[in-house]
């Protein structure tokens, strides 16, 4: 942990995907260790990381990729958070039964190991994007761990667009959302459109920043990935990379680029979001008892 209790030192890993399970994870943990020799404190992976994004299709083959959770990546990963003196989100393609899967991440503590587990809550659906045919809805709620003082929660790529999940996270303590992504352009969308869904992506998060008054961790992968064979729809994926941090007051603090891999440990101040809730205190104004339309998927009276 920092020296100082406010400051937390959290490690961005962007990160380019082969077609090689084993050389992802390998190269993984070799930029984890880079961001723990740099001072971090707790380190973000990509989602799903240990593959290229084999969502673009519907292929009952990829259910291969899927493990339980705990097992051996985060055995792998709790040895090297040890080794270390780090806390580590890992994303996972969690086997909990034989035909029962979940876009997953796992929470490894420095001294503890696996503490636990959050399962993607929103999944989406689109061409490229088949998550539907792999993952269950996620069943364990909103989630955030503690550490050292601190407290983080995590979310997954689609939930990012979901302000009820940023609050519900917030609502647990969480100081941080860490958000590990896998997001990108369509290459016949880019022209038109990239730069309206690049800038809504990244707007979206940095209002859950301010509505809650917290720092906000995007950790998003990068490079071309191909359709894989059999796909028509999607002609592959570019993701989009630019992981960014925002600050309790939406401003981003670090933005990574656009097309290369990155390792960027950044400071937080977690004192500045003390400063914040003092100066807009949504949680204090919050009407809490007249909510009650958010447990309906649509008001029809």
């Amino acid at each position: 942990m920092s020296d100082t209790p406010d400051m937390l030192r959290v490690g961005v890993v962007q990160m380019r995907c082969s077609d090689d399970r084993e050389q992802n994870t390998m190269h993984a943990e070799v930029l984890v260790r880079e961001a723990a020799e740099r001072g971090a404190d707790i380190v973000c992976l990509p989602e799903l990381f240990q593959t290229r994004y084999f969502c673009q299709t519907e292929n009952a083959a990829n259910f291969r990729f899927a493990e339980p959770v705990p097992g051996p990546t985060t055995d792998r990963f709790s040895a090297l958070a040890s080794s270390y003196g780090i806390s580590i989100y890992v994303s996972l393609f969690e086997k909990r039964t034989t035909g029962l899967y979940h876009n997953t991440t796992a929470f490894i503590s420095p001294k503890r190991g696996y503490v636990g587990k959050y399962r993607k809550m929103h999944i989406p659906d689109d061409p490229g994007f088949y998550e539907k045919f792999y993952f269950a809805p996620g069943d364990l709620g909103f989630a955030a761990f503690a550490e050292d003082g601190h407290k983080s929660g995590i979310l997954i790529c689609w939930d990012q667009w979901y302000p009820e999940a940023a609050r519900a996270t917030a609502l647990r303590g969480a100081d941080v959302i860490f958000y590990p992504t896998a997001i990108g352009w369509h290459p016949d969308e880019k022209a038109d459109l990239g730069e309206q869904q690049h800038d809504a992506w990244e707007t979206a998060q940095r209002a859950h920043a301010i509505a809650n008054g917290i720092f906000v961790v995007a950790v998003n992968r990068v490079g071309f990935e191909p359709a894989p064979e059999g796909e028509t729809m999607s002609g592959g994926i570019e993701f989009w990379g630019q992981s960014f941090v925002a600050a309790p007051d939406g401003t981003v603090v670090y933005r990574a680029p656009a097309d290369e891999e990155t390792v960027e440990v950044v400071e937080l101040d977690l004192s500045r979001i003390e400063f914040q809730r003092h100066g807009w205190p949504f949680l204090r104004d919050r009407r809490v008892d007249a909510y009650s339309d958010l447990t309906r998927r649509y008001v029809d009276d």
